[in-house]
């Protein structure tokens, strides 16, 4: 998995958007430049990964913080 995460950032980093879909909501905020979060299929929060990952509500109930 951390092969696979390291290469979508060398991809990212050539210029290319990469679009992840992942469980892992940690990692994959770690490396985005932007998050959306789903809920049975709707965005139910948006924003700037970094933000994200610092949000309360994302990390009581994504992050077991």
């Amino acid at each position: 998995m951390r092969e696979v995460f390291r290469i979508i950032e060398e991809i990212n980093a050539r210029g290319v958007t990469v679009l992840l879909v992942e469980q892992n909501v940690r990692q994959a905020l770690e490396v985005a430049h932007r998050g959306y979060v789903l809920e049975t299929g709707r965005i139910v929060q948006s924003g700037a990964a970094a933000d994200l990952l610092e949000d309360p509500r994302i990390k009581r109930a994504y992050l077991g913080l």
